[in-house]
């Protein structure tokens, strides 16, 4: 029997729990077991993909619990942490000659496989040990790797201004991969469904939204909902092609102008571009040309449509603003909420307006409420910085 799984397939390792170094910029408490913890204890995560577990330090981490028998391995592939599935990945950088880098997400389909795919790497890549490293062979090469070994290739945050196939390799994804052999391309924190919709090549792909998150907290700011019978690997695969009755159900992310690139960014005088302006190569209030290029901006150069299209199998995309986006919402009361409804999924999605008030007070339950529908005022963000919920005041 299918049912409905939340899920966030791009969570970032900072360090091992003996302080091994993993991705660098991220938080040195988003440890293997930190994170499998924090997801299925406080986030209500029920399948989520710990990128970096291409690590060797990681999966000797990984091998102590299972032997332990704090985890184990699934039967169709995954590891199990209470109610949580654990879908072991990795995030790689590409570039191919003529091309920028651009990053790719490779899934495995147990802990094995991922051992022998990181005894490849390690040929191709200075320091295996270390997350979203450059591979020194073609993209197109790794992506008969990864599916050789029966894992899924997809490509990353497909339209950010750094590292991604969209904005900064190339305006064409077959230039770069087998599109035939991928599945799904992941939008990232500045993009939604319609916005991507502008481009007919990714008319095919199955959209998910993850929060690649560098903290415990940013886990789940962005996820999907996906009909599965069980939350494995193989049914993820499943999932991602579509095929018997599974599939993204729906799209959880970030209003894409909370995106910390969502406009075009003056580096200069630290404008933003606003909703009424079209992209520029100069900033239209000092001139200047050192600018970021928001995604929205790149999207418009590229795209070969004039309106937005979804096709038939696109679920809804629903814009979710994170509990710690909320105005008022401190640690604290935080907390309440979470102590009275266990999860922030059950906050989020199933606590009634009233139930909501009697913990944290009509205000903040009118902006969570808010949330939920859609109905928040924001700030556009860009140039690396996040936009924000206006107040009611």
């Amino acid at each position: 029997m299918l049912k409905d799984y939340y899920v966030d397939l791009h969570i970032h390792i900072g360090r091992t729990e003996k302080g091994q170094a993993v991705k660098i910029s991220a938080a040195n408490n988003l440890t293997f077991f930190n994170i499998a913890h924090e997801a299925a204890n406080r986030k209500g995560m029920e399948m989520i993909s710990i990128i970096d577990t291409h690590s060797p330090s990681v999966q000797d981490e990984i091998m102590m619990y299972l032997d332990k028998g704090d985890m184990a391995e699934l039967e169709g592939g995954g590891i199990q942490y209470r109610d949580t599935s654990i879908i072991l990945g990795s995030e790689i950088e590409v570039r191919d000659p003529g091309m920028g880098p651009a990053h790719v997400l490779a899934y495995m389909p147990n802990l094995q496989v991922m051992q022998e795919f990181t005894g490849w790497m390690s040929r191709h890549m200075k320091n295996v040990e270390l997350s979203s490293q450059r591979i020194y062979v073609p993209a197109r090469d790794l992506q008969e790797e990864v599916l050789g070994r029966g894992g899924i290739l997809i490509p990353a945050h497909i339209f950010t201004p750094h590292k991604s196939v969209y904005g900064s390799a190339t305006s064409c994804m077959n230039d770069l991969l087998d599109v035939k052999q991928i599945p799904a391309v992941e939008l990232g924190l500045s993009a939604d469904s319609d916005m991507a919709g502008y481009i007919s090549e990714l008319d095919d792909f199955t959209y998910i939204t993850n929060s690649d998150a560098h903290s415990l907290a940013k886990i789940g700011r962005e996820y999907n909902q996906m009909k599965l019978a069980a939350p494995t690997f193989d049914e993820l695969a499943k999932a991602l092609r579509r095929q018997d009755g599974r599939g993204v159900t729906a799209n959880y992310g970030l209003n894409s102008r909370l995106g910390k690139y969502h406009r075009t960014y003056c580096s200069v005088c630290e404008a933003v571009l606003d909703d009424g302006e079209t992209a520029v190569e100069r900033c239209v209030n000092c001139g200047s040309a050192k600018i970021v290029r928001g995604v929205m901006d790149r999207i418009m150069a590229i795209a070969d449509r004039e309106m937005s299209y979804q096709p038939a199998h696109r679920p809804p995309y629903h814009f979710q603003v994170p509990l710690e986006y909320i105005p008022g919402l401190g640690p604290k009361k935080l907390e309440q909420l979470l102590s009275q409804f266990g999860t922030e999924m059950q906050v989020l999605h199933h606590a009634t307006p009233e139930a909501l008030a009697s913990v944290v007070g009509d205000e903040i339950a009118a902006y969570l409420v808010s949330a939920r529908e859609g109905t928040l005022h924001l700030e556009v963000g860009g140039g690396g910085k996040y936009g924000k919920v206006k107040n009611h005041s």
